[in-house]
């Protein structure tokens, strides 16, 4: 249908669709959510439902990939860019969509003088696509900055757990090392790890939003830790002197430790 048959006809009279012009100024403040929502409209007016659904699924996918490539932009080339360029860019290009998809409808129905919904309410479509967007932004950068918080916390403990796999083999040097093998290893290996593990927990104390459940834990760890320390220096002092006068007490500290292993589980 050519559009002066579609002027003659007046086929769009009894129905309000949204202006080229609105839906771009709904764009450039909520983006291309705002402009899939009222082009589907203007569709499902014309009785094009199919149409419709496309253009809501298409301004959705459109949002998501859009905001989702900006934030995998470094932070500097981000700063690096004027704000208004990228809202620019994408009302143009859905401008260039409405034209070739409604252009002709619309225009014949403004020329018959027939209905068009408020550039007031295309405001508010986009302040409301705004909101939504920015909710969705906040939470992806929650969510985000939560999975840096424990992949960062589990880097740290990893370190943890190899230290502590590495110099539990002491208990089994203890039948086979000489005094002198002994005392090496727990000065230069054994007591050193254990006071960086102790310094690992006191590390990650210090990260920022840590849930409660990890202080919790790192309650417990530390703990663990400075009795190791404890049992350790007792197992030097006791080398050393040639004695098991502190049989009894190393006997004590590991009770402890089992006490607090026991937490973990």
């Amino acid at each position: 249908m050519t559009e002066t048959d579609n002027k003659k006809e007046n086929t769009t009279k009894e129905i309000k669709l949204y202006s080229s012009k609105a839906i771009s100024g709904a764009t450039f403040l909520g983006g291309p959510l705002a402009a899939g929502y009222m082009i589907s409209e203007n569709f499902k007016a014309l009785d094009q439902p199919d149409e419709g659904r496309k253009s809501l699924i298409i301004g959705v996918i459109t949002t998501i990939v859009l905001f989702g490539g900006i934030f995998m932009l470094p932070e500097k080339m981000i700063d690096k860019i004027p704000r208004q360029i990228i809202p620019l860019i994408y009302t143009g290009i859905i401008w260039g969509i409405v034209e070739w998809k409604q252009g002709d409808i619309l225009k014949a129905h403004k020329e018959n003088n027939n209905s068009f919904f408020s550039d007031w309410r295309a405001a508010g479509i986009g302040f409301i696509s705004l909101l939504i967007i920015g909710i969705g932004i906040f939470g992806y950068a929650f969510l985000s900055t939560d999975n840096k918080l424990n992949e960062k916390y589990d880097r740290e403990l990893a370190q943890f757990s190899k230290n502590e796999n590495e110099t539990l083999v002491f208990y089994d040097h203890l039948n086979t090392g000489t005094n002198y093998s002994l005392l090496q290893e727990l000065n230069e290996k054994t007591i050193p790890k254990w006071k960086e593990n102790i310094a690992i927990i006191n590390k990650t104390n210090q990260f920022q939003d840590l849930p409660s459940e990890l202080i919790e834990q790192n309650k417990i760890l530390l703990k663990y830790s400075e009795l190791r320390v404890q049992a350790f220096e007792l197992f030097r002092k006791a080398i050393i002197e040639d004695t098991d006068k502190y049989a009894q007490q190393l006997e004590q500290i590991h009770i402890q430790i089992e006490k607090e292993l026991g937490k973990l589980n």
